[in-house]
């Protein structure tokens, strides 16, 4: 008998929006190579990957080229399958022990609500092919453990981008996140380039927000907002920012089930 896996778009009311990830329950750990050659075959920007442990469940993340320390669609997608495929009791919180220590999701009216550690950036020197890699000028440059976070002029510079991700790849981060004042119903906007860990343009970035979040309520002034992370699938994220967490706030639809024979 195979093993199950099931495909969910994170971020995302409607199939085919979002940010896609694959989701493996696993009855016990497996081998991280095996991991990483299914998130390969997957080709998706995440694989996550779960057994039981403790009170909770042990999570990793692999793209199709590296296990990452912290990634928020997949970790959205992992939540939606426990309850939807019946590992867990609807209401029941879905407790992971991962890389980047415990992450508490929690069902809230057709939303999932997830407690991420934030990810505060301190402004930083753009190295000099950031400017020439993304085509555009800067009115801030941060870095923080994982990611620049650059913020552009508006958001129609942001939606603008053509990054030239060959350059971007030979940067010393995980990625670029670029971010923008944001208009109607959104606070602000972003986009996350990360080739360097296998994935071009990330369509939405749960991690990044644990940075945009602190970022924008210092400059906005207030610790709830909206973001849109503007890539080609589009994806929203609700953020609550309490001390040194984040709330990331989204919602995920299943769009296949299938099972792994090798």
């Amino acid at each position: 008998m195979g093993i199950p896996i099931v495909q969910v778009d994170a971020f995302t009311s409607e199939a085919f929006g979002g940010n896609p990830a694959a989701v493996c329950v696993l009855e016990a750990a497996r081998d991280a190579r095996w991991m990483a050659n299914v998130a390969m075959e997957m080709n998706l920007s995440e694989t996550a990957f779960l057994h039981p442990e403790a009170d909770g469940y042990r999570l990793r993340w692999f793209t199709p080229a590296v296990e990452v320390d912290l990634c928020g669609h997949a970790t959205l997608a992992s939540a939606h399958v426990l309850w939807s495929e019946g590992h867990l009791a609807a209401g029941t919180p879905a407790r992971f022990q991962t890389k980047s220590g415990l992450l508490t999701c929690r069902q809230a009216g057709g939303w999932i609500e997830m407690d991420f550690p934030a990810k505060l950036e301190i402004a930083a020197e753009a190295p000099p092919q950031l400017a020439d890699a993304l085509g555009c000028e800067f009115s801030y440059v941060g870095r923080n453990q994982f990611d620049y976070l650059v913020e552009v002029i508006d958001e129609a510079t942001l939606r603008g981008l053509t990054p030239a991700h060959h350059v971007l790849r030979e940067l010393p981060v995980r990625g670029v996140i670029a971010t923008a004042r944001g208009s109607g119903d959104f606070d602000f906007v972003s986009r996350f380039f990360a080739p360097g860990a296998g994935v071009d343009e990330d369509p939405v970035t749960g991690s990044a927000h644990c940075a945009l979040a602190p970022y924008w309520a210092t400059k906005l002034g207030k610790t709830e907002m909206t973001g849109f992370q503007a890539s080609k699938r589009g994806g929203v994220v609700k953020v609550r920012v309490e001390g040194d967490r984040v709330i990331l706030c989204g919602q995920a639809v299943t769009v296949l089930r299938g099972e792994l024979l090798a």
